[in-house]
C-alpha cells in the first residue's frame, strides 16, 4: 500500500464507471455504432443533458471517445480503454481454465492407476 491509500487498479475507473446501471446501458447501446448524444438519449429513458452527464464519466473513465462532427459529438466504444478490464477479467478465466485442467489431469491419473 502507498502512503496516499490503497493502490488502484488500471480497471478500477472502469469498473467504477460501469458500476451504474444507466451507464451500463447507454455504454451497452454504442455496441450498435458511434452515436450522437441526442440519438442516444432517444433510445433510453433519461434526458439529454443526463446522457451527456453519463458520458462524460465514461469518457474520463477511457471507455468511451468522442470526436466532434460540425457542431455535434459522436461517441463510441474506446476499444484500448476495454484493454484494463479485460485484463482485468481474463486472469479469472486464467485461473479457472487452470483449475479445470489440473482436475481433468487428476481424473485421468486415477483412470489409469484403477
Amino acid at each position: 500500500m502507498s502512503a496516499g491509500g490503497p493502490r488502484r487498479a488500471p480497471c478500477d475507473d472502469a469498473l467504477s464507471a460501469l458500476a451504474d446501471p444507466m451507464r451500463r446501458r447507454i455504454f451497452e447501446s454504442l455496441r450498435q455504432g458511434p452515436a450522437p448524444v441526442g440519438e442516444i438519449a432517444q433510445r433510453l429513458p433519461v434526458s439529454r443533458p443526463a446522457v451527456s452527464q453519463h458520458l462524460k464519466v465514461l469518457r474520463q473513465a477511457g471507455l468511451v471517445n468522442d470526436r466532434a462532427v460540425g457542431t455535434r459529438r459522436i461517441y463510441a466504444i474506446d476499444p484500448a480503454g476495454l484493454g484494463p478490464l479485460r485484463a482485468w477479467l481474463d486472469q479469472f478465466w486464467d485461473q479457472a481454465l487452470a483449475a479445470f485442467a489440473a482436475e481433468a489431469d487428476r481424473q485421468d491419473e486415477e483412470e489409469r492407476e484403477a
